[in-house]
């Protein structure tokens, strides 16, 4: 090889070198709190960066309500860009606490309204139903002698004493869903003397919304109040579960996602923003979650019920976003003696 032919490879392969850093650095950064499974996030940060490369995410994941607290305390300061993936009753809250940027996505207008802040001024785009689900194992069952629950009330019967295990909802978006869905189901007086005679049974309360199934899957417990897609995905991978809809309705809540405002990144966040409610990102939530903002996408997931969305209740989202801090106080005064130390 000539000196001259050196040369000229060593001037490519640092035109390739420099452009591969200028890429690099012309990547914009953004910070995305999130309450969504942590198994999921490298798929969705790659679907993502498919189509947009130019953008880095950044995760920083917890339980609904350790975001949700996390948000709140930083309002003055925050320190996210984004939110995708916490639950719309979460998102409610911070907009009342004018911590939210209007924008309306483009796609917009494709997604369910069940699925929209429809204020004229929009701030959170629904994804995805995540619905509750009791996991029932057969195995731990047969040995202890429990029958079959098909009811939120059957979970009340003696016979179940210290072998269930459900959500704390004060750090579970899970557990606030089975708790606001219970005042809704019952009545509010009727609701919490449902959960007195629940917490009789009670074995522990969990800081993890899929924790209750994971335990019940394992053989840990007999009974875990958890969420479908966990289930169904326990259930996937062979565990002894049957998985229960309890008959009275189903307490269910959405994923969604929001900007922060006074981000310096507000081109990135909008481009993020829009591209979690496209029908690529649809098609993503359809892959774990049976009910997904854009109609006609959702196809049957394994071990769902066909009928899942008929069974959610008529959620009111307003009321349990408005109400939370006092469900969440009564909740903790009358139960939290029973939660796992965090």
């Amino acid at each position: 090889m000539t000196q001259n032919t050196l040369l000229k490879r060593l001037a490519v392969l640092a035109g390739i070198t420099a452009s591969s850093m200028s890429v690099n650095a012309a990547q914009t950064e953004l910070t995305v709190y999130t309450a969504v499974e942590a198994q999921d996030l490298k798929k969705y940060a790659a679907r993502f960066n498919a189509e947009h490369p130019e953008i880095k995410i950044n995760w920083v994941r917890d339980s609904t309500g350790v975001v949700t607290a996390k948000l709140l305390a930083e309002k003055n300061n925050p320190q996210a860009d984004v939110v995708w993936g916490l639950a719309a009753t979460s998102l409610m809250m911070l907009k009342n606490e004018d911590m939210l940027q209007f924008y309306k996505p483009k796609g917009y207008d494709a997604i369910s309204p069940n699925f929209k802040d429809l204020d004229k001024e929009p701030v959170w785009t629904g994804m995805d139903a995540w619905i509750a689900a009791v996991c029932y194992n057969t195995v731990e069952a047969e040995k202890l002698g429990l029958p079959k629950p098909t009811s939120w009330s059957d979970l009340k019967d003696p016979a179940y004493k210290g072998h269930i295990i459900m959500p704390n909802p004060s750090s579970s978006g899970t557990g606030f869903l089975d708790v606001s869905s219970w005042l809704q189901i019952f009545g509010q007086d009727g609701g919490w003397e449902y959960m007195d005679g629940l917490h009789e049974n009670i074995s522990r309360y969990t800081h993890s919304g899929s924790k209750p199934c994971k335990l019940a899957a394992a053989g840990e417990i007999p009974i875990g109040i958890s969420f479908a897609f966990r289930a169904a995905k326990s259930k996937k991978s062979g565990a002894p579960l049957d998985i229960i809809f309890p008959e009275e309705g189903l307490g269910w809540d959405m994923e969604a996602t929001a900007i922060i405002k006074g981000t310096d990144k507000l081109d990135a966040a909008q481009t993020l923003v829009d591209w979690t409610i496209s029908k690529q990102a649809n098609e993503m939530y359809n892959e774990g979650y049976a009910v997904v903002a854009m109609p006609g996408i959702a196809k049957p997931i394994e071990f769902y019920p066909e009928n899942a969305e008929s069974l959610m209740i008529d959620n009111d989202f307003e009321w349990s976003a408005k109400n939370r801090d006092l469900i969440l106080s009564t909740w903790q005064q009358r139960y939290d003696g029973k939660s796992e130390p965090k």
